[in-house]
This record gives C-alpha cells, sequence and structure tokens, in this order.
C-alpha cells in the first residue's frame, strides 16, 4: 500500500456557493495516490468534490456509441438497448443487502486496531497494491474526499452525517440523476452486488474524434446516523468480474461517525493518515485531456 502526491486544482468561482449543489464525480487511475484541491464549501452526498458536475471518468478508456457496424456498442456489464433487464445472481436492492453482514461497517461493529488505515471518518483496510489520493480544500487544507487506486479500478469516498432513522440514497439519487441528465448524459438505476447502483454515462469524446461516452458507477449505503457514497471508475465500472477487489474493499470500509451532533449530509471529517509526510515537489507530468487539469503538489509518501 502507498500514499502518492498531492495534487492541487484551481478554486471554483465564489458564485458558485450560491448555486444549488449538483451531482458530480472526479476520478483518476493516475500512478501513486494524490491530495487535490478542492472548493472551500464542501460537497453534500449528491456532488462530488471539486467540480460543478458529474466529470468524465479519468479511471478508464472512452467508450464509442457505436461499432464498425453501426449498431450500438456493447459493454460488458451493460445492457445494451432494448433488451429485457436481467437480475444477475447475487445482485441485490438497497432494501435487500444486509449491511449488518456484509459491510461497509460502523466503528462499533468492527475491529480496526490491527491492518486499517487512519482517515478519521473513514478506516481503510490496508490492502495489498492499495495506492490512496486525498483531496483537500484549497483554503482550508480540509480533507474532503479519498479515491482508492486497486488493480486498475478507481473508488471515490465520502461519508456523510444522515437522519438517526431515515436513509440518503433513495434522494441522492433522484438528485444524481437529474443532474447528469442535465449535462446530456443518461443514467440506469439497477440492482447490484453493493445494493441498489447507478450507472451514469457522460457524452465524450473518443481519441479519435468519433463520440462516446465516460462511465460511473455510483453505490451508496446508509449506516447508523451516516452515510457512505462511493464511486467505480475504470474497469469496475464497466465489467461485472473486474470490480470484485475493489468492490470487496469498499465492504470492508469502517464508518465513524462520531457522537457529536451534526445536520444530515454533512460531511465528516477526514484527515491525513499518522504517518503520511510531505515530500519533495514530483516533477511534472506530460499534459493529457482533461476537463479539469490539476496541477502537481508535493508528495505524500508513508514512512513505517
Amino acid at each position: 500500500m502507498a500514499f502518492g502526491r498531492l495534487r492541487k486544482k484551481k478554486q471554483d468561482d465564489a458564485s458558485d456557493a450560491s448555486v444549488k449543489q449538483e451531482t458530480e464525480t472526479e476520478l483518476e487511475t493516475e500512478t501513486g495516490p494524490e491530495t487535490e484541491q478542492a472548493p472551500e464549501t464542501g460537497p453534500g452526498p449528491e456532488q462530488a468534490p471539486g467540480q460543478d458536475a458529474v466529470a468524465p471518468v479519468d479511471g478508464g478508456q472512452a467508450v464509442g456509441t457505436q461499432d464498425a457496424g453501426g449498431a450500438p456498442a456493447a459493454t460488458d456489464g451493460v445492457a445494451s438497448a432494448g433488451a429485457a433487464p436481467v437480475v444477475p445472481a447475487g445482485h441485490v436492492s438497497s432494501a435487500e443487502y444486509d449491511r449488518t453482514t456484509l459491510g461497509p461497517f460502523d466503528v462499533s461493529e468492527q475491529d480496526t486496531e490491527n491492518g486499517y488505515i487512519d482517515l478519521g471518518a473513514l478506516r481503510i483496510n490496508a490492502a495489498e497494491g492499495l495506492q490512496l489520493r486525498l483531496e483537500v480544500e484549497e483554503r482550508s487544507k480540509r480533507v474532503i474526499a479519498v479515491t482508492l487506486d486497486l488493480g486498475g479500478s478507481t473508488l471515490q469516498l465520502q461519508a456523510f452525517a444522515a437522519p438517526r432513522t431515515e436513509g440518503l440514497w433513495d434522494e441522492i439519487r433522484e438528485q444524481i440523476g437529474a443532474s447528469v441528465g442535465s449535462q446530456g448524459g443518461t443514467v440506469e438505476e439497477r440492482p447490484g452486488r453493493l445494493g441498489t447502483e447507478l450507472l451514469a454515462k457522460l457524452p465524450a469524446e473518443l481519441p479519435d474524434g468519433q463520440p462516446g461516452f465516460r462511465v460511473a458507477r455510483f453505490v451508496g449505503i446508509n449506516g447508523p446516523r451516516w452515510f457512505l457514497r462511493g464511486v467505480f471508475g475504470g474497469p469496475a465500472a464497466l465489467e461485472q468480474n473486474a470490480g470484485a477487489a475493489i468492490e470487496s474493499l469498499f465492504r470492508s470500509v469502517v464508518v465513524v461517525r462520531g457522537d457529536h451532533p451534526l445536520p444530515p449530509r454533512e460531511l465528516l471529517p477526514l484527515k491525513l493518515p499518522k504517518d503520511a509526510a510531505a515530500g519533495p515537489p514530483a516533477a511534472p507530468e506530460p499534459q493529457r485531456p482533461d476537463l479539469n487539469p490539476l496541477e502537481r503538489g508535493p508528495e505524500i509518501t508513508e514512512t513505517r
């Protein structure tokens, strides 16, 4: 398991704070965990940090809208247009998903003394090959999200306060769908191995200039007074079998809600790992297509 480079992004316009937050996700699969700068106003569970809307997922290649014969291109794990929906074995709705047995867990349900990375409100199993990035508000320096990179797939995590008697996921799914639709994208709601999930497709241009789309898979877990949102990118968003390892990592996540009162949707506080330390600035990397280019910053390294 490794920690990687800090990254910075420019501050959003101040007017964004007065606009209703929209859904977004920003996932990257660059080598090494990184910290990213986000706007000072913390995002809600229907909005990923640092942007105004759902952004293309950098974790996987853009998918073409048509194959060579002019028919819609098929993607593993995504039903073709017009096909009758088929629910694979082991895929369930959120109402049927047994969180207390399968995870993610509350801190009262799981021992995290050994083998976990303490990020404050989240504790992450230190799986072999795991790389971790942190996203930070530019002015407050507050960590607001963590992105995990494992086996070529990415998973962005955020935890939020939730009401004691009801969850947030049903309402958040509706807001995600509305936001993606406003950008010309589509969402598919379906049963999944982690309960009800959303597959979001956003228009994108392929390297050859042809139209295509990028994919993000949203999942949400209602816990005791907390809500955990995950966004899968890369192969885990596209293929049923490619996400097994990173889905297992998601199930092992432990949420630390704390006893202090918080309004619903308030972001639970995250922190840098205890053994993380700032290193020298990394060499700049070649530019690549990106709707939200990020500037390279100092590295985070793990010391043991």
